[in-house]
């Protein structure tokens, strides 16, 4: 099967790069050809739809669903740009973000947050009906690298000149994009093919697809990896496979980094799709079952937590708004709870010492002054995964 090898594998364009005159590769448009040989996926397909139904029945249950995205959205910016070697951890996003006292450094955080303001964008365009198309991918691009290290690397617009990925010049690297030149006909290819009609294709199935071959175009000089990563959720969303923004593939492609690089390659070089689409389908149903988990599990917390503190008697009121606030900001100062909540500074700091005795918040300055708490059971949680790859 030569020809059908080759006509899923693409052909190497000759070109010069700093002096360098190295092949790069310029993919088939999609779908692939032969097509994908279903009947090794149906059963790992059908497991991945059920565990995103448990996860849609889990989130339908949940009484403050919009708090439960805005965290996990948090997790998924920090742990799609851990992947590409970004150090912080989740505390360092929730101390940028409430202005208390960032924790790493600037930059770090900086591309974590333009990385949440960037899914929000998308998810929020969605919304309103709008596409997943050209101009909704540059956009979103536009914001992820609004500020911090990726300013200059043309954010918004599809490259003008060659990039690369892995080693220190093209000679020597693990996989050459196509041309510049190229890019615009194949971006153009791929929305044509997200927009099509195809009945033979699953969701699942084309999600996985334009995954991958949006990563091999690399259309962007910077932020590619995280914005393939984030297009999955916006595809699954779209096509009405979830409901609510809440599967992200970062955790399971973080823990299986060294094999997703190498499943990748496999598309590229052996047209090998249904290898990919296995451990995508894989994925799907891991991430989806330890979301609805750690959904169960969070529920189950703030159950126990306000039952807790109701029995504090008179200072449960002012207790248990201070935990709602909590459920929101899992680290927070006495300052800035008293003027979210409208309450005064010495009753937010009776609360904060009632829940400390209560065991549920804990202080972590250890200082007088400018004082930080956080909900420490809850925080656990949340970052199950999110610790920083090792440089």
């Amino acid at each position: 099967m030569p020809l059908a090898r080759t006509s899923r594998t693409g052909r190497y364009a000759v070109t010069a790069v700093a002096g360098e005159r190295v092949k790069a590769f310029i993919p088939p448009p999609l779908p692939p050809k032969p097509p994908i040989r279903m009947e090794g996926l149906y059963r790992m397909m059908d497991e991945a739809s059920r565990s995103i139904g448990r996860l849609d029945g889990v989130t339908s249950m949940l009484p403050d669903t919009p708090l439960f995205l805005y965290m996990y959205v948090r997790k998924e910016a920090l742990l799609s740009s851990q992947i590409e070697g970004t150090q912080s951890s989740l505390s360092d996003l929730l101390l940028f973000e409430s202005e208390e006292a960032p924790g790493a450094p600037i930059d770090d955080v900086q591309e974590v947050s333009n990385y949440v303001a960037a899914m929000d964008h998308g998810l929020a365009r969605l919304r309103k009906g709008f596409p997943v198309s050209l101009r909704l991918i540059r956009d979103i691009h536009e914001i992820l690298l609004s500020k911090g290290r990726g300013a200059g690397r043309q954010p918004g617009e599809f490259r003008r000149s060659q990039n690369w990925i892995g080693g220190t010049r093209p000679s020597n690297a693990a996989f050459v994009p196509p041309p510049a030149n190229e890019v615009p006909v194949l971006m153009s290819d791929l929305e044509k093919f997200i927009h099509a009609g195809t009945p033979e294709i699953p969701p699942l199935i084309k999600a996985g697809l334009v995954h991958v071959q949006f990563e091999t175009i690399h259309p962007f000089l910077d932020g590619n990896g995280r914005l393939g990563r984030l297009l999955i959720t916006l595809l699954l969303c779209a096509n009405g496979i979830l409901r609510e923004p809440i599967l992200y593939l970062s955790l399971f492609f973080k823990t299986h980094r060294s094999h997703y690089y190498d499943l990748l390659q496999r598309v590229r070089l052996k047209g090998d799709w249904e290898a990919w689409l296995a451990f995508f389908l894989e994925g799907v149903a891991e991430t989806s079952a330890q979301a609805a988990s750690a959904a169960r599990e969070i529920l189950n917390l703030f159950d126990m937590d306000r039952r807790r503190i109701e029995s504090l008697g008179r200072p449960a009121a002012s207790a248990l708004r201070v935990h709602e606030l909590f459920q929101t900001r899992p680290i927070i100062s006495v300052p800035t709870a008293a003027s979210r909540l409208g309450l005064s500074a010495p009753t937010v700091r009776k609360s904060m010492a009632n829940l400390m005795g209560l065991g549920i918040v804990r202080e972590i300055t250890g200082r007088q002054r400018g004082r930080l708490f956080v909900y420490d059971a809850y925080l656990v949680i949340l970052a199950r995964g999110t610790e920083p790859l090792p440089r």
